[in-house]
């Protein structure tokens, strides 16, 4: 295929995809969502489903998708935990790691190798956590002052709830940035090197691979930049009349992923 043609959904052979706004919104699956993952299933399509939420393991986060009405097997699962530990692992095999974060992320750390410690870490790495606690910003703020490089799974400031937002892990990052004045290495989106983890993991190239996500801020730009098909979808946070805010375009914009499926 040449460099100069558009590719369209019909020429993509893999496809990563964003969770919230475009899968599930609020707990319930996107119409649409399940008949396209079970598409995906039927054709052996490889494909992931992204997200920078590092609380919780594959397993777990496969549970709570089937709960909210999407059978998504757990090794089609992608997490800011998982890309950071593949990170970290391609960095300094078998290193220390001091963590603030939940199994997802410890999980992913044991798993990759390293040692979860306080004692001389080599790393301190912070991911999302419902229960930050004082002790632990503390010591992690003294491991860095001590020499340990500072790793956050993901940006997001805030995260959503039942009751409204909550800090995050960009919040807290930014909290012991400014007690040490060091910034964080954050693997999540947008950073592109979460997207070539993810095709890493599924043998995919970028000139056959899609990214489909709601945020123009994150799953576009951050796919635009990996090299891959983009396509917007209006389920989430960005709407049609947003996209002429931003310098640069979707390759598609649709509805919903629903739109996807006469193509796959």
């Amino acid at each position: 295929m040449a460099h100069d043609e558009p590719r369209k959904a019909e020429d993509i052979e893999c496809w990563l995809t964003d969770m919230d706004g475009v899968l599930v919104h609020e707990n319930q699956a996107v119409p649409g969502a399940a008949e396209l993952i079970r598409r995906w299933v039927d054709t052996s399509k490889r494909f992931l489903v992204l997200t920078n939420n590092s609380i919780y393991t594959p397993r777990d986060l496969a549970a709570r998708l089937k709960a909210s009405g999407l059978e998504i097997p757990e090794e089609n699962l992608w997490t800011s935990a998982l890309a950071t530990a593949e990170f970290m692992k391609s960095q300094l095999p078998g290193g220390r790691a001091f963590v603030i974060g939940e199994a997802g992320l410890t999980t992913a750390l044991h798993e990759a190798g390293f040692v979860l410690t306080d004692q001389s870490p080599d790393y301190v790495v912070l991911g999302e956590t419902r229960s930050y606690s004082f002790e632990a910003i503390t010591k992690a703020i003294r491991l860095i002052g001590d020499g340990a490089r500072f790793i956050a799974t993901n940006p997001d400031a805030t995260g959503p709830s039942m009751e409204g937002p909550l800090p995050a892990t960009g919040a807290i990052a930014a909290l012991i940035t400014k007690a040490t004045n060091r910034e964080p290495y954050v693997v999540g989106k947008p950073n592109p090197m979460m997207f070539r983890s993810a095709m890493n993991q599924i043998e995919a190239h970028s000139e056959t691979t899609a990214m489909i996500g709601d945020r123009m801020d994150t799953d576009i730009i951050a796919g635009m930049e990996a090299g891959l098909h983009t396509v917007l979808v209006l389920t989430g946070i960005t709407q049609r009349g947003d996209i002429n805010a931003y310098p640069f375009r979707p390759d598609e914009t649709l509805n919903s992923v629903a739109d996807l499926i006469p193509f796959i």
